[in-house]
């Protein structure tokens, strides 16, 4: 049962985190585009198409932590320290999507932004996606592993 819960577990974060990071790190550069030439139906279709991508993969991103726990609860290593680092560092994720990553986005489609906005998305969105790259390192490097990993 754990390998398929560890399985689950990392399919979900590859095909759920993965498009998130990448159309969430896409949308500043579209939506400066967008912004810089406000006729241009094509570079806001792409923003609002981004953004969707982020906002439906994000909701089922929630996977990812789900089996994540169930994997760890098999595995007996809900007490290891990396684990507990993992999900705090995955928490920080979610707050920092859900609460400047996401909105930020919907402001701008919204017509709320400027370049200045953008700017400071795309620091947001290297924050998200640093947090989840140590996420990653740490469930691979899993220190005290008796893996040998």
């Amino acid at each position: 049962m754990t390998k398929f819960l560890l399985a689950v577990h990392v399919i979900a974060a590859i095909v759920a985190i993965g498009p998130v990071t990448v159309a969430a790190s896409m949308f500043p550069p579209t939506a400066r585009k967008a912004l810089a030439a406000p006729d241009d139906a094509q570079a806001l279709a792409t923003t609002r198409l981004l953004h969707g991508i982020c906002r439906v993969y994000a909701t089922v991103g929630v996977v990812v932590p789900v089996f994540g726990f169930a994997t760890a609860s098999s595995m007996g290593v809900l007490g290891d320290t990396w684990l507990i680092v993992s999900i705090a560092l995955t928490a920080l994720a979610a707050v920092v999507l859900a609460a400047l990553v996401l909105p930020r986005q919907s402001a701008i489609l919204e017509g709320a932004g400027d370049r200045a906005a953008t700017v400071q998305l795309a620091m947001f969105t290297g924050i998200f996606n640093l947090l989840w790259a140590t996420v990653t390192i740490l469930m691979i490097i899993r220190p005290g592993s008796t893996t040998g990993a």
